[in-house]
């Protein structure tokens, strides 16, 4: 796994969880956490705080609800609080 393949799927996406990522790469979370962690230092992505969840919800998986996302040269790190996309 290369950091770059990482940085490419969430620059296309603009936005992953890990869910996302651990089935697409088919790596481990904390694999993966730790290449995400490099990202965010050299400030191409950012995580967000804590997705909202739809209310009432108790299904969606942690993994789900954290989300990373892509951080353009042009912007700052993303204000919105996102509600997680899996979801139901």
């Amino acid at each position: 796994m290369i950091l770059s393949d990482i940085q490419q799927f969430i620059a296309e996406n603009k936005r992953a969880s890990i869910a996302d990522l651990k089935l697409h790469f088919r790596m481990d979370g904390d694999a993966l956490r730790g290449m995400l962690n490099r990202l965010i230092r050299k400030g191409r992505i950012s995580k967000m705080a804590e997705a909202k969840k739809c209310g009432g919800c108790h299904s969606c998986s942690e993994d789900a609800t954290e989300i990373y996302v892509w951080v353009s040269p042009d912007q700052s790190a993303p204000v919105e609080e996102p509600v997680s996309a899996n979801c139901h």
